[in-house]
């Protein structure tokens, strides 16, 4: 979760959709003549709008989630009007992604109900599965852990009623962040570590990282840093490896909090730089503005206050660039408290 840090760890919302093959009907000579759209006219219409898709998910893939959100609007009324479900519930989930990164978490819930609902019009007990996880996320972050938690046990009984393994592994894992928000962290252990069994099973290595961040999450808040740091580790391998992005940087944002807890400050500094260069080899203004705040952060623990503030201020210059002015101005904020010092 799919899923910096709202809890002692960073979730990652997970958003998977499994398409099934379109199936073709004839229709006979009444329909064909009150039909909307010509087959042309269609299939221009569905060009346009998958094209609209893909320029959306390159905006929030460069940390633009903004203009990501216009190009799914865009999108979706074009879908709408050929009425393609399954892609207004790809757009939807694309949609739910940048409105969170944006904060505004009412319109990703929403984002996310209505993909729910286009799963469960369609049947498609798959996409309720991850629907369901990714509104439970989403309600544990706005620290609605009750809610959370019925949200996916409900991902849970249909899982294992129609035996979809790799939704059980996630929503396992994602009860597992319940758990921990509750403040049990044995539990949440407990239940990442039986989520892994699913999702290697079913050789879901994005899944496994992801669960394997979750339960380094989980070892940090009860502060057992060798197992922290192990966990994170191969996290941040598997990920690698799979070339992962999002679950490498996690873990690396996981194993430099560690390194610093316990004084590693060294170590920490390598896997910054890391992070820096991944940022920028993605092109992702977003990813490079956190490394440049965990840069201001630990040099300010460290109390060297000029380095610091230079990163502080990288970090507001490109908060100003992604026009995030929330950020900006927790940033100035921060830069200020330190400075009176």
């Amino acid at each position: 979760m799919k899923q910096r840090h709202l809890l002692p760890g960073c979730y990652v919302l997970l958003f998977i959709v499994l398409l099934n093959p379109t199936v073709a009907r004839g229709v006979d000579i009444t329909q064909q003549l009150h039909r909307p759209l010509s087959n042309s006219s269609w299939r221009q219409s569905r060009e346009e709008a998958d094209t609209l898709l893909r320029i959306g998910e390159q905006q929030y893939a460069a940390g633009f989630a903004d203009k990501a959100v216009d190009s799914c609007l865009e999108a979706l009324e074009i879908y709408h009007s050929i009425g393609d479900l399954k892609a207004q519930g790809l757009t939807y989930d694309l949609m739910a992604k940048a409105y969170i990164q944006l904060n505004r978490f009412k319109e990703g819930e929403n984002a996310l109900r209505r993909r729910l609902a286009i799963a469960r019009d369609t049947k498609d007990f798959a996409s309720q599965i991850f629907a369901l996880n990714n509104i439970s996320t989403l309600l544990l972050q706005q620290g609605e852990a009750s809610a959370a938690g019925q949200t996916v046990a409900e991902a849970l009984t249909i899982a294992r009623h129609v035996k979809n393994i790799e939704g059980e592994g996630l929503s396992l894992s994602n009860l597992g962040l319940v758990a921990a928000r509750l403040g049990d962290y044995n539990k949440a252990i407990k239940l990442y570590e039986t989520a892994l069994s699913f999702r290697r099973q079913t050789g879901n290595v994005l899944g496994e990282a992801n669960t394997l961040n979750n339960l380094g999450d989980a070892y940090l808040a009860a502060g057992n840093y060798p197992d922290t740091i192990g966990t994170y580790g191969a996290a941040m391998r598997m990920a690698k490896t799979s070339r992962d992005r999002n679950n490498q940087l996690r873990a690396i944002d996981g194993l430099v909090t560690a390194h610093s807890t316990v004084g590693r400050y060294q170590r920490a500094f390598d896997l910054l730089e890391q992070r820096l260069i991944l940022a920028q080899e993605l092109q992702n203004l977003r990813e490079e503005l956190k490394s440049f705040e965990s840069y201001a952060q630990l040099y300010e623990q460290l109390g060297n206050y000029p380095t610091a503030r230079n990163f502080y201020e990288r970090a507001i210059t490109l908060a100003r660039t992604l026009a995030d002015s929330k950020q900006e101005v927790l940033l100035i904020d921060r830069l200020t408290q330190m400075l009176k010092r």
